[in-house]
């Protein structure tokens, strides 16, 4: 059966036996959605080379991460208070490479951008 794999009992305690199917499911979309970003990320950067897109490459890596961070956090590998601090640490870089990506691109001169 498809949903045996969801009768698995996890390691960490926090996990509530009734919502483990809701939460093994939205780390699987979760996962699919940021690694599929990110692979798109690394083919544009790939073909354009720019720092712009090299930040956003890097945004979406540390998305994805979290993904990572969440999976161990489940199987009891992450603690349940490094995941948060590693979390919120990936936040504040993923927000500080997107604005950074923002401000480098809004300068509002029509000269080519450099490659990396």
């Amino acid at each position: 059966m498809a949903l045996d794999i969801l009768a698995v009992d996890f390691p960490a305690d926090w996990v509530t036996p009734e919502f483990v199917p809701l939460l093994v499911a939205g780390l699987l979309l979760a996962g699919l959605g940021t690694l599929s970003l990110f692979v798109l990320s690394v083919v544009a950067y790939t073909r354009r080379l720019q720092r712009r897109y090299l930040l956003i490459c890097l945004a979406l890596g540390a998305l994805a991460t979290r993904t990572v961070v969440g999976w161990g956090t489940v199987f009891g590998v992450v603690p349940m208070t490094v995941h948060h601090v590693i979390a919120h640490l990936l936040d504040f870089l993923i927000a500080l490479l997107v604005l950074y990506a923002v401000y480098r691109s809004g300068s509002g001169s029509s000269a080519p951008e450099e490659t990396v």
